[in-house]
């Protein structure tokens, strides 16, 4: 029993962190053309995008910096 809770509890949470990862119809708008730009090679992985955004942090538009920024994820 215990095992299956703790089952259900992972996969809750990683099911949240992809969907905190994949953003607003909004910012996913706000970052749309620097992921084609710079993050084509990514392909549809949430958080290589991610990784690869910030990556090229000091290359993006400024509405993608300040998505970013605004969930912590732009880091120094």
């Amino acid at each position: 029993m215990l095992r299956i809770i703790l089952l259900v509890a992972t996969s809750l949470a990683a099911f949240s962190s992809v969907a905190a990862a994949q953003g607003t119809p909004q910012e996913r708008s706000a970052c749309r053309s620097d992921v084609r730009r710079l993050c084509a090679k990514a392909g549809e992985d949430q958080f290589e995008v991610l990784s690869c955004l910030q990556t090229h942090r000091t290359r993006l538009s400024k509405g993608c910096k300040e998505v970013l920024a605004s969930h912590g994820q732009l880091g120094t």
